[in-house]
């Protein structure tokens, strides 16, 4: 009878020539596009590189349709809640989907969002190796060197002053290399080791000062789904479990031009790390064990060495940290002295109750324990700042689907060691597909100033979940099939001072975005962003705390002149302005072009730019080597174009080349400090190889 019936909708998916001609099968995509697209105009708040990286682990482990779960798709932030929905039941009603180009049979799926959903998802078939473990989807080598041509301050001689002493100068040389080996199939196995070597930093072998060889290496070592262990991973690794209170990791976007999906956090449980970002990640043990059937436990352990600021405290007690470092740099003697300076214990569970259609309750707690008293400077923002050596999180998280609804919560509470622990922080709201049209997202949170949690990154307007409380609603409504409008309105308030604000404060932002799409070829999108925020009268002789406004304007086209020949064209426009100030201004206008044929595809940017100052800095993606991200800041007058250039030398070996260059009309010199560039302009060189065995 199926049969039957997939041969009904086969045959009149070919009538309109859907399979033909307007799916695609996976290939290589443009990941910075897809990020562009969510993020049109800047964020604050948003950690861009965990997102990069974790969306470039979605891409190259897809989800296997017929084994992900709803949070794990809905962590494509791709599907609604009336699609998710609609594919479980589809999935209920008719076994395992056989192919990804089923998709179109089922309700609520239309052809945009299968065509964005492809790269991310797969039909696998399940090979045997060894009559153990699966083959391998993934078995690669990444090799990468950077270099920027013009010479940085850091890396100029060292010339004694007067009195004989030598200025600070980068101890290592001016390239930037990484390597990368992955093998792995999803929900099987995975092995992987990273290293890298950022610019300035030297390779040495020096145990007492914990320097082993090559600056950054992470490596990890994952069993999935072997009888009722559901996942081994040693290594490197993140958790992702409920709305982030506790633990969050993984594809966390905030607030963004999606603005609705990415309201909820989804419970992906362990991952491995394999980002370049040198914190935020453990470094030990997890296991996750099926307790029964629809309940898991998970527990981890981890200890590693944090780069930390320390200074000599009170005769009772000796050394102590001031600041967590995480530039991940260590190119001077003051930067080496900060690597690996705390060490850092953490000990934690998640017990994990799932009904796989509408229930979910987890109950998790994370104690993360210092070698060494921590305690930050003595300004009054820092008053509710945790100090002492350990702190201990306890959440409880729960939700539940309902038809087309999808409610969803977490409270938590920290203690410590000292007397300022003990904050509670909560979240709560919930996503609804009303109509086909029309999807909605309500969503509230309060974090106590005084609650601390290290690993946690759930919903919020600042960086961090503390002192703040808030109420965010979005929305989503396709007036028609080429035409969809969405916006978010967030208000919150700082019940306690913030870094440059020096009194309780408060503000709003609103975001209002159409998007039409007349034909596959064609695309267009405007998007307005406004945000008001207070903050401390920069240059004022008493300290003065006003509002301040920050505006910005996004129109992109998206077209396809002929096959394989692509066009992006973008202006932007943004603004900052302090209470009863002149506004400060910027802008830029963008010319992407792509040309792919046969083994060769070429991308092009030409940029031109022009900023009062850095306040009104603008941000816009640029296309990088696969797994690679850049995102540079716009400002000061100039002109900034790249070309990126792609060839696949065999099946096995893909060569990527980048070339980029800054040119300023207002400036002599670019940067500052010890990246001064003493010249006008500044030229990048990245040369990528890829072997696939």
């Amino acid at each position: 009878m199926r049969t039957l019936y997939l041969l009904a909708v086969t045959i009149g998916l070919a009538a309109t020539s859907a399979l033909s001609q307007n799916l695609q099968p996976r290939r290589d995509v443009d990941i910075s596009r897809y990020l562009q697209d969510l993020f049109p105009v800047q964020t604050e708040g948003v950690d861009y590189p965990s997102v990069f990286d974790a969306l470039t682990q979605l891409y190259a482990n897809p989800l296997d349709l017929n084994l992900a779960t709803r949070d794990e798709l809905a962590a494509t932030y791709l599907l609604s809640e009336r699609q998710l929905s609609s594919l479980f039941t589809y999935r209920a009603d008719f076994g395992d989907l056989l192919s990804v180009y089923e998709l179109q049979a089922i309700p609520d799926f239309d052809l945009p969002t299968i065509r964005r959903l492809l790269p991310f998802v797969t039909v696998a078939s399940n090979p045997r190796l060894l009559g153990a473990l699966p083959t391998p989807t993934d078995n690669y080598l990444i090799v990468r060197y950077e270099q920027l041509l013009e010479q940085q301050k850091g890396f100029s001689e060292a010339i004694p002053d007067k009195k004989g002493n030598l200025p600070t100068r980068y101890l290592g040389s001016s390239g930037q290399w990484f390597a990368r080996y992955r093998y792995s199939r999803p929900r099987a196995f995975s092995l992987g080791l990273t290293v890298e070597q950022d610019p300035g930093e030297t390779m040495g072998w020096q145990p007492g000062k914990r320097r082993y060889g090559i600056d950054y290496v992470s490596g990890h070592l994952q069993v999935q789904n072997r009888g009722r262990w559901r996942n081994l991973l040693l290594g490197d690794y993140q958790l992702q479990v409920g709305q982030g209170l506790v633990l969050s990791a993984g594809f966390v976007l905030g607030k963004s031009a999606e603005t609705v999906q990415t309201v909820r956090r989804p419970t992906l449980g362990a991952r491995p790390y394999t980002s370049l970002t040198e914190y935020g990640y453990f470094r030990g043990g997890t296991a996750t064990y099926a307790l029964l059937p629809n309940m898991d436990v998970t527990l981890l352990a981890s200890r590693l060495r944090r780069d930390a600021n320390t200074t000599v405290g009170t005769s009772d007690e000796g050394v102590i940290a001031t600041s967590l470092q995480t530039s991940g740099l260590h190119r001077t003697k003051s930067e080496l002295d900060d690597q690996g300076a705390l060490l850092e214990t953490n000990l934690g569970a998640h017990l994990l109750y799932h009904n796989r259609r509408q229930v979910q309750l987890g109950m998790a707690f994370l104690q993360t324990s210092f070698n060494t008293f921590f305690r930050k400077r003595d300004l009054p923002y820092n008053q509710y700042e945790f100090t002492g050596q350990r702190n201990l999180v306890m959440g409880l998280h729960s939700s539940y689907v309902w038809r087309n609804w999808n409610f969803f919560g977490e409270v938590a509470r920290s203690s410590g060691s000292q007397t300022n622990s003990g904050g509670i922080g909560g979240v709560g709201g919930a996503l609804a597909s009303l109509t086909k049209r029309l999807d909605l997202a309500i969503m509230f949170r309060h974090y106590d100033s005084n609650f601390h949690s290290f690993y946690g990154n759930a919903f919020s307007e600042s960086s961090r979940n503390s002192n703040e409380t808030g109420a965010y609603l979005g929305m989503k409504y396709m007036v028609y099939r080429k035409l969809t409008l969405s916006g978010f309105v967030d208000v919150y308030r700082f019940p306690w001072l913030k870094y440059l604000v020096d009194k309780p404060s408060g503000g709003f932002d609103y975001l209002m975005q159409t998007r039409y799409t007349p034909n596959r070829q064609t695309a267009f999108y405007a998007v307005y962003h406004e945000e008001h925020k207070e903050k401390n009268r920069p240059n004022s002789k008493i300290k003065e705390v006003v509002r301040t406004t920050r505006r910005s304007l996004a129109l992109n086209a998206d077209y396809v002149l002929t096959r394989g020949l692509s066009f992006r064209s973008r202006v932007q426009w943004g603004g900052f302005s302090y209470a009863e100030q002149p506004s400060s201004t910027g802008f830029v206008l963008v010319q992407d072009a792509t040309l792919d044929w046969r083994r060769l595809s070429l991308s092009a940017r030409v940029a031109l730019f022009g900023t009062d100052d850095y306040d009104s800095r603008q941000y816009v993606y640029e296309r990088d080597v696969l797994y690679a991200f850049s995102f540079p800041a716009y400002f000061n007058r100039g002109i900034r174009h790249y070309l990126l250039a792609q060839y696949s030398l065999s099946r096995h070996l893909d060569i990527w080349v980048r070339w980029a260059r800054t040119d300023l009309t207002n400036q002599d010199t670019i940067g500052s400090d010890l990246d001064q560039i003493n010249a006008p302009h500044k030229s990048e060189m990245k040369v990528q190889a890829r072997w696939r065995f």
